[in-house]
């Protein structure tokens, strides 16, 4: 008797996907419209090469791969522009401006504007749980790439936090 097949619907996978591919595009973007282009360019670049996703490992991982390279063909085919963001980069900030309160947005934004690699390793390894392997295959990197990028990031946040008076 036969096992039956498992079909992957690309397509439905890709929407319960988009909240995570989003936040990733986020760390390397810094901003949401730019944020938004990426992830449906890396969704088309997804459907476009369904034949290619072999069912092996997790579908994301796949997906977060994809993503990066059009962040970087993109990337190359930009001019560099100087960004009008908001540099709050630091809880301290905050604080001396007189938010008593951290939003959600402000460590969205400071998570975006650390420099693109460790923001991305960041998000890959304590937000959405892979392996510092599987963060690896994902940046194109070696792990201890991603070990070093971890270790910045933690340190700039533990040196915040010892700044911040209010802790829940």
């Amino acid at each position: 008797m036969r096992q039956p097949v498992t079909t992957i619907d690309i397509r439905r996978d890709l929407v319960g996907l988009l909240p995570r591919l989003r936040r990733f595009a986020m760390t390397l973007t810094g901003d949401a419209p730019s944020a938004d282009e990426l992830v449906q360019s890396a969704c088309q670049r997804a459907i476009a090469k369904s034949n290619q996703w072999n069912g092996e490992g997790r579908l994301e991982s796949w997906v977060y791969m994809l993503q990066r390279q059009q962040w970087t063909d993109d990337s190359r085919r930009r001019k560099p522009q100087a960004a009008a963001r908001s540099n709050v980069t630091d809880i301290r900030d905050a604080t001396r401006n007189g938010a008593s309160v951290i939003d959600t947005d402000m460590i969205h934004r400071m998570i975006a504007e650390m420099p693109e690699g460790i923001s991305a390793a960041f998000l890959l390894v304590a937000v959405e749980g892979h392996s510092y392997q599987q963060a690896a295959d994902i940046m194109g990197v070696g792990v201890n790439i991603i070990v070093s990028q971890l270790a910045w990031a933690r340190l700039h946040f533990a040196s915040v936090a010892d700044h911040y008076p209010h802790r829940y």
